[in-house]
């Protein structure tokens, strides 16, 4: 696509209408490695003695405790069935106590009401846990 004049010749003299864009994309590459080349070494230009520590077998947790709650809403401290809500809330207030407080995890049945598993979460917060996990299943694949 270029200009045409009412008497364009056709020889060595003839006129060249395009852009060359070679030298363009040339300065373009040369500024490119130059990034990659600097951007490292200003990245990890400081120089600093990180600190080593050993694996140190620290103090044993407590064992997490673990409360089921079946689709018919009984509770269960590991495979213990409690015989009301009370005895559980005797249970969390022990546990609440203990120092490092262990982690409670609830297992509640898929088809068990939001409400059974809902005493249980109420239970251990008037207890005082700090830490309520929720285990559950992965799903299948």
């Amino acid at each position: 696509m270029g200009i045409r004049y009412a008497a364009q010749q056709e020889g060595e003299d003839a006129l060249i209408a395009e852009i060359n864009t070679t030298p363009l994309v040339d300065v373009m590459l040369v500024l490119l490695i130059i990034f990659l080349i600097t951007i490292p070494v200003v990245n990890s230009s400081i120089a600093v003695s990180l600190p080593r520590e050993q694996n140190l077998a620290r103090d044993a947790q407590q064992e997490n405790v673990i409360v089921t709650v079946d689709a018919q809403g009984a509770i269960y401290w590991f495979e213990t069935r409690l015989p009301d809500a009370k005895a559980l809330t005797e249970l969390l207030a022990k546990i609440a106590a203990m120092q490092p407080q262990p982690e409670l995890h609830i297992r509640g049945d898929v088809r068990a009401d939001y409400e059974s598993i809902g005493r249980v979460v109420l239970a251990a917060q008037q207890a005082g846990l700090a830490r309520i996990g929720f285990l559950t299943e992965p799903p299948n694949r």
